[in-house]
């Protein structure tokens, strides 16, 4: 029997809903935390998809206007965004702010609600691997602070705030302590601080009441003028790399998981042989696959690429590729360790690179979003 067009219409649109509402499985959303302050345009966190096949990013959209939110992170169990708001006065009080936010499934942000951060210009923020609390380091005072989360994700205030004390040698930047990363290592049993004032990396134990204690050791010690910026681990939690901001350069630990300990093994430029211009580096991240390290450079606006020694962790220069844009304050690597996305601050791009899985190289793939003043790169997987 023969139907008509228009008697078919109902049922082709029917059919169709899923298909365009259902989100396309080779695809990840990205989460992009910006400055809002000074000369920028930004309006706070944007959304935007990077198609896992092709490498190409989506046009970007806001999706949660707040503050500065300079570094953002997710809950690793729930659809949960923190985001640290880095000013020296939130809310009408002295010192800056921790932002939370639920997470739809297209990547779309909900206002939670806001604590201050414990300290002046929060610049870093990490959830522990159990979900219970936020950790935030406040480079402006130095001070490092745990923020405890309800079971509905929101914020409830600081339940432990401590304040770094001490200098280094630099006296323009190393006059008082500059805490710049807080991160839980994979047992979440301490918490570790790296700190650009003091030239050490600080070591917390944990509990379940969010209090940070003083390791024994409490610290390790970097070169005077190293100037330690951001941490990461390896996938096994045997290594702990260290990008060292002033000094350019990434040194390895070993990590004690069962002491709490630090052991260097080795420290290694970030930059070519023979360069000589002004540079300082900003993030680092490991692989998912735990075979390569990557670390960005601010002024030679480069990813230096290096391969890990599964067995030492020691590091060995694969080499470095342009980030085709300034000062790439930070980057992320996507779950699946196929791409890299870094974050041009000074040009307001996020470029797409293809990584390869043998060689640790970086490829751009010709795509490239436009987002000002980006500075924190985030993959969101939908559950």
């Amino acid at each position: 029997m023969r139907h008509s067009i228009s008697a078919l219409l109902p049922l082709l649109f029917t059919l169709s809903v899923p298909l365009v509402a259902a989100p396309p499985s080779h695809e990840v959303i990205v989460l992009i935390g910006t400055y809002t302050t000074g000369a920028s345009t930004s309006k706070g966190i944007y959304r935007m998809r990077l198609n896992l096949d092709t490498g190409q990013l989506s046009t970007p959209d806001l999706v949660a206007e707040t503050v500065s939110p300079s570094y953002i992170t997710l809950d690793p169990k729930k659809p949960l965004l923190y985001a640290a708001n880095e000013v020296s006065k939130f809310q009408d009080k002295p010192g800056g702010g921790v932002s939370a936010f639920s997470i739809a499934k297209d990547g779309s942000l909900k206002p939670l609600n806001q604590q201050g951060s414990g300290g002046s210009g929060p610049c870093y923020v990490a959830v522990d691997r159990n979900g219970t609390r936020v950790l935030v380091a406040n480079y402006g005072s130095g001070s490092v602070a745990s923020l405890p989360i309800e079971s509905s994700g929101k914020l409830k205030p600081a339940s432990a705030t401590v304040q770094h004390e001490g200098s280094s040698v630099d006296p323009n930047r190393q006059k008082g302590p500059h805490a710049h990363s807080i991160n839980t290592d994979p047992a979440n049993h301490y918490a570790l601080a790296a700190d650009l004032g003091l030239d050490k990396v600080l070591v917390y134990k944990i509990d379940a009441k969010g209090a940070l204690t003083p390791n024994d050791p409490p610290s390790v010690s970097l070169p005077g003028g190293s100037g330690p910026r951001h941490l990461d681990f390896s996938p096994n939690g045997r290594f702990a790399y260290l990008a060292s901001e002033m000094k350019s350069t990434v040194t390895v630990f070993s990590w004690d998981a069962t002491h709490g300990t630090l052991k260097e093994e080795q420290t290694i430029s970030m930059l070519p042989e023979g360069f000589t211009g002004n540079s300082s580096a900003a993030d680092i991240h490991v692989h998912p696959s735990g075979k390569f390290v990557y670390a960005s450079n601010r002024g030679h606006d480069s990813i230096v690429i290096y391969a890990a020694d599964p067995q030492t962790g020691k590091l060995t220069l694969v080499g470095h590729q342009s980030t085709e844009g300034k000062t790439p304050r930070n980057f992320g690597i996507d779950p699946s360790g196929s791409y890299l996305l870094a974050a041009n601050q000074a040009t307001d791009t996020v470029v797409a690179f293809k990584i390869d899985k043998t060689s640790g190289k970086l490829t751009p793939t010709g795509s490239t979003a436009h987002i000002a003043a980006p500075v924190c790169v985030k993959f969101f997987a939908r559950k």
